[in-house]
């Protein structure tokens, strides 16, 4: 069984349709990238799975329990926080609290939750903390750390709820090419068979090595999905094969 179902997502705003049904399944462990041009409706889809949007129809199921049916009526506040914690977003701009220390945002949402005890979640905190190398960090605060450091307190947040699945909104379009690096590289070392992701990125090389699964979208649409040796070497769309030139060309 699937860990995550996604079938025929919608969603416009006002009369600009910028997901015009999107279906796609993921199985436990592996990862799926999600490529495309700006306004092609990458972010939109993440921020529909996080419930930080209401898809206009569809449905999204995670392991079998049906999340959303746009055939529902609203979901309640509390409905949409439980079904928020089957997934973690890192967001492309960090989003950390300023006022907190690398060590406080961590266990915040935990403690928040009520988790687990308060000793349990700071030793939590502090294992994924030293996972992302910034355990000699973990009294900082966000404005004392560079943009990339900041980027993976971010990742250690989003796994200290321990969610089904981890994405990625560009984490590393706001930082400087020598902290891309980084970032991308504690990504990576995420991936195990435990471990299911979802990564919206422009770093095609980082894609192609570290996808099980690629996905092209175009114009609110899946335009091409494969393997990354189908879609990376061999796409059959003209419109997947334009994008890839043109971002050849860029890198």
């Amino acid at each position: 069984m699937s860990v995550l179902e996604v079938k025929d997502i919608k969603k416009a705003f006002g009369k600009t349709e910028v997901l015009k049904g999107i279906s796609f399944s993921l199985e436990k462990g592996e990862v799926l990238v999600i490529i495309g041009s700006s306004g092609s409706g990458k972010t939109t889809l993440l921020r529909c799975l996080n419930f930080l949007e209401t898809a206009d129809e569809g449905t999204i199921s995670v392991d079998g329990k049906l999340l959303f049916d746009g055939d529902m009526s609203s979901l309640s506040d509390n409905q949409i926080r439980e079904n928020r914690l089957h997934f973690g977003l890192v967001f492309q701009n960090f989003n950390l609290f300023p006022q907190y220390t690398v060590l406080q945002n961590v266990t915040l949402a935990p403690t928040l939750l009520k988790k687990n005890g308060a000793q349990e979640i700071e030793e939590n905190a502090r294992q994924l903390i030293k996972r992302v190398g910034l355990i000699e960090k973990l009294n900082n605060y966000p404005c004392e750390l560079s943009g990339g450091q900041q980027q993976r307190v971010a990742i250690a947040r989003a796994l200290a709820l321990n969610p089904d699945i981890l994405c990625f909104d560009e984490p590393t379009s706001a930082l400087d090419p020598e902290l891309t690096g980084e970032v991308l590289k504690v990504i990576k070392g995420l991936k195990s068979k435990d471990s299911t992701m979802i990564i919206v990125t422009h770093e095609m090389e980082f894609a192609k090595n570290v996808a099980d699964k690629v996905i092209f979208m175009a114009d609110g649409v899946i335009e091409e999905m494969g393997t990354p040796q189908e879609v990376f070497d061999n796409p059959r769309s003209p419109k997947t094969q334009h994008f890839l030139s043109k971002s050849m060309e860029e890198f």
